[in-house]
């Protein structure tokens, strides 16, 4: 159960900014925005030329892509349950921990840039959930085992949430960023669902600049890192407070 604090404050949001820029981000990897097009088709129990020329079949698939982006929020926001819940429990060790935390981030975001490459980072491992596409119950299946499977793949971006989760040491605040990353993540997958014949411009530019992308992404990881190192997370925090009076009445 979550302690009875304030989830949502002032101090949350630059984090909160983070973790959805963060869940785009990933949307847009290697390993995800390539194979969007052929999953949802495949979840909807459609043709990937049908999901580009019948709006029927284009809402079959977002029905199915709602109930997939439901199954990988549920392993993301639980994998934010249980490592804010260890950054809960090494509190005494808070600082120690976020300048650990912001180094580990940090490194990530240099594997992302290129400075150098970690190994199993470019690694994926992709679960069969079966034969389950055509059905609300199978595209959920689908978002389990696409969160368990391409967690390797995602895991510079999900790692760097996944310390900011734990250095938050609130149970309810760290799966709340979780659950920000998870719609960062899942919103893009719904919008493809809806305009795909729109989209796909869009899209295969974005695939001939991946490696723009990745290194965008490996510079915010970098920022995040040093920001977590130096504490201007509350400073950022301070500054919105004096920019924007009113967010002091959330929470």
């Amino acid at each position: 159960m979550f302690e009875a604090t304030t989830i949502l404050d002032a101090a949350l949001i630059p984090a909160m900014f983070v973790a959805l820029a963060a869940g785009v981000l990933s949307f847009l990897s290697p390993c995800v925005l390539p194979v969007v097009p052929p999953y949802l088709a495949y979840m909807g129990g459609v043709s990937v030329s049908e999901l580009e020329q019948q709006a029927a079949a284009r809402r079959r698939v977002l029905v199915a892509a709602l109930f997939f982006v439901l199954g990988l929020s549920t392993i993301f926001i639980l994998l934010g349950l249980a490592f804010s819940t260890m950054g809960r429990a090494f509190l005494q060790y808070q600082d120690h921990f976020n300048t650990i935390a912001g180094v580990i981030v940090m490194i990530l975001g240099a594997h992302f840039v290129g400075v150098f490459r970690i190994g199993f980072l470019d690694r994926e491992m992709r679960l069969d959930a079966g034969d389950k596409g055509g059905s609300a119950f199978g595209a959920y299946l689908l978002g389990l085992a696409f969160a368990f499977g391409w967690t390797p793949c995602l895991g510079p971006i999900l790692g760097a949430i996944l310390s900011l989760a734990a250095s938050e040491a609130s149970v309810g605040r760290g799966t709340a960023l979780l659950a920000v990353y998870a719609i960062g993540l899942g919103i893009p997958f719904l919008l493809v669902a809806a305009f795909f014949p729109r989209l796909q411009g869009a899209m295969g530019w974005m695939k001939r600049h991946m490696d723009k992308i990745e290194r965008t992404s490996g510079l915010l990881l970098w920022t995040v890192g040093l920001m977590m190192l130096t504490g201007q997370f509350a400073a950022m925090s301070y500054w919105l407070l004096e920019r924007f009076p009113a967010l002091a009445t959330i929470g």
